[in-house]
């Protein structure tokens, strides 16, 4: 297939054949930098020498390794300085979250310190809250499903704009146990809560004040659209039981959301994929204690998924062929424990790390829609964004699809695998739960593949940089260039002398 593009995009195409996409966005004005012109003069206004002395010294590998980061949004725990002892290792453990709930459990004392340490950094009250370790996210929805009185609270309804595994985990175990599952259904494209369709199914058409379970993210961590506090209000005045899903927030968001006034009844977040080469990690279940009765209502046998950190032990006290990671201990014998991601975060502060996310964000958002074909007919975009576009409130997340100068659409996971032979890490991942009003009746048929739509999605940490941002525009840039899959099919043909399936 012949190019319209007579260069390979290796980068920016700024002659005159596609917009700059370094001039301002007409909704990016309050948010970025005055019409920067250059990417040098972009990393300038972007700069921040507080956290760029943070990233160098304890996250130094991200920059080592010249490898980008854009699948994990959450909380990070381990820094690279962490990867010295002390370590963890998690124990599952056979025991009824009624009974853990009910007699308290054995805590040994580094779980009591990660619990205070997380608790403190979540911005909890250890005096409104229990928290338990659980082997991951997925872990934690399942076992507040297990113990959930579905046979006196029938309903199960999520606020989802996309797949989730852990979630869907949540609504098996549910529908086993007599729950009826409801979704929450978002407008196309912008991904906003139909709000009249979610408000009647939370008053329902029963006066049975005992409605269910309300599954709620403050923030999607595939489009980014983040949504109003005011839904968990309105979920419990109807009589529903909140679980706010925190996986999503990134380090101090919690600090907003001010829970002497919003009171989830529950609430998890995760601590499982973290920054460095520590594997190590798990997920947290919070339970309100004045619902705590709640869960006592249901019996069974033992839940699967909860689990203790116990201290792995020293590499001199590792049988050969041991696979237990190694710890330190000081000169008491007790425990060390220091988190340095959750305190490299305190020290940055809740005002530094969202508005850098933001201006990120947002950049990338305005540098992606600037992106067109040259030389086609109507000057085509390379780039579609789903979710919000530039605005002052939104997470740090994107999804968005690259279509070819026919206006094919890329296909994500293909983007994917080419991202990550620039050293690139990508997601891609299903929207789900889309409702299309009769403006885009007809697009429906196009963009729906089994009543969802796949697209590739970035999410920035809180400590990505405008380099790392950057990147992945000039990444995406080099589909400008109708030839640029081929040539990688034909570039690592030569490389390897084999064909690479991409």
């Amino acid at each position: 297939m012949p190019s319209p593009c007579a260069r390979e995009s290796s980068g920016a195409c700024c002659n005159g054949c596609c917009p700059n996409p370094f001039v301002e966005h007409p909704e990016f004005h309050s948010l970025s930098p005055k019409s920067p012109t250059t990417a040098a003069s972009a990393r300038k206004q972007f700069k921040n020498d507080e956290a760029d002395r943070v990233r160098s010294e304890h996250y130094f590998h991200l920059s080592l390794s010249n490898h980008v980061c854009f699948d994990y949004i959450g909380h990070g725990l381990f820094s690279y300085t962490q990867l010295e002892p002390p370590f963890f290792d998690i124990c599952y453990k056979s025991v009824n979250l009624n009974s853990r709930m009910q007699f308290g459990g054995k805590e040994s004392e580094l779980e009591c310190k990660v619990r205070k340490r997380i608790m403190a950094f979540m911005n909890i009250s250890e005096e409104d809250y229990t928290m338990v370790f659980t082997a991951n996210q997925s872990s934690a929805f399942k076992l507040l499903a297990e113990s959930y009185p579905f046979y006196s609270n029938k309903n199960l309804l999520t606020v989802y704009d996309y797949e989730n595994e852990a979630v869907e985990t949540m609504v098996e175990s549910s529908k086993k146990r007599g729950a009826q599952v409801k979704n929450t259904e978002f407008s196309w494209p912008n991904l906003k809560i139909h709000s009249e369709k979610l408000m009647k199914k939370l008053v329902g058409k029963s006066k049975n004040r005992k409605k269910g379970l309300f599954v709620f993210p403050l923030q999607s961590r595939v489009s980014g659209a983040r949504y109003s506090y005011l839904w968990m209000s309105s979920a419990q005045d109807n009589g529903w039981h909140v679980l706010l899903d925190a996986s999503a927030l990134g380090p101090k968001d919690m600090d907003t959301l001010g829970l002497s006034l919003f009171k989830p009844d529950f609430l998890i977040c995760s601590f499982y994929k973290i920054f460095g080469e520590n594997p190590s990690g798990f997920g947290c279940l919070f339970i309100k204690i004045s619902r705590a009765s709640v869960l006592q209502s249901s019996t069974g046998a033992a839940n699967v998924g909860i689990v203790s950190l116990v201290p792995a032990m020293r590499l001199s006290q590792v049988p050969e062929g041991s696979t237990f990671t190694e710890i330190g201990m000081i000169d008491d014998g007790k425990t060390k424990l220091e988190c340095k991601g959750l305190d490299d975060a305190d020290s940055l502060g809740l005002i530094l790390i969202s508005h850098r996310a933001r201006y990120l964000i947002n950049w990338l958002v305005n540098a992606l829609m600037s992106l067109r074909h040259p030389y086609s007919e109507h000057g085509l975009p390379l780039v579609r964004i789903y979710g919000p576009k530039v605005m002052f409130d939104r997470g740090p997340a994107v999804a968005f699809n690259i279509f070819d100068w026919n206006g094919e659409k890329v296909d994500p996971a293909l983007v994917q695998k080419l991202a990550d032979r620039y050293n690139i890490s990508l997601s891609n991942g299903f929207l789900v739960n889309i409702w299309f009003s009769e403006k885009y009746e007809e697009e429906r048929e196009r963009v729906l593949e089994r009543r969802r739509v796949s697209v590739v999605t970035a999410a920035l940490g809180f400590l990505t940089n405008f380099e790392d941002t950057y990147r992945l525009w000039a990444f995406v840039s080099r589909f400008l260039d109708a030839d640029f899959v081929e040539k990688e099919r034909w570039r690592y043909l030569a490389l390897n002398q084999k064909t690479i399936e991409i």
